[in-house]
């Protein structure tokens, strides 16, 4: 069974196989949790995350279509939006107060909350670009393929690649740098 396509994999799953579900669940689980926690910075809440995006699947909640691409970045497209999800409901949550000690705050806590900003800064802008600006920058960045392996991964040539990724930092950066004024 291990030597099927993921898109077979995925139709017998929907048809109810659960030896399908594992399997594809064990080729998964640790690029969906890494990727996950590039967007919480949290073991557990990327283990929710990882969690929900397998009940989606499994109960049909989201659909697979291999018109519009390969499995594995339509897989990390539902990782990325639930960990976004994730990411909302969190902070939705009340929040703890940093607690000062001798008058000031304790710097390793200062700078955790500003890197933790930072990224949440960049996941929204990253939101903002357009679907397939979204999907390379998370190809580069979160998944870390090369600009060959995108390459090969979208059947585009390698110079087409690298112009677009040029392009979504581009895009990127602007936006960004929209918000600091």
């Amino acid at each position: 069974m291990h030597t099927q396509s993921d898109e077979s994999l995925y139709h017998q799953m929907r048809s109810g196989d659960e030896q399908a579900l594992e399997v594809l669940y064990e080729k998964y689980e640790r690029l969906l949790f890494s990727f996950a926690h590039r967007f919480t910075n949290n073991d557990r809440l990327s283990e929710e995350v990882i969690q929900e995006v397998w009940m989606k699947i499994w109960n049909g909640r989201v659909d697979f279509n291999t018109d519009k691409g390969k499995f594995s970045s339509w897989i990390l497209t539902i990782t990325r939006n639930a960990a976004l999800d994730c990411l909302r409901r969190e902070k939705r949550q009340p929040t703890i107060e940093v607690e000062e000690r001798d008058g000031g705050y304790d710097e390793p806590v200062e700078r955790t909350v500003i890197q933790r900003e930072t990224a949440s800064e960049v996941r929204d802008a990253v939101s903002e670009l357009k679907p397939d600006q979204q999907e390379l920058i998370e190809l580069v960045y979160f998944t870390g393929l090369t600009q060959q392996q995108i390459s090969d991964q979208l059947n585009l040539p390698l110079g087409t690649v690298k112009t677009r990724i040029r392009s979504a930092i581009q895009a990127l950066r602007k936006l960004l740098d929209g918000r600091e004024r």
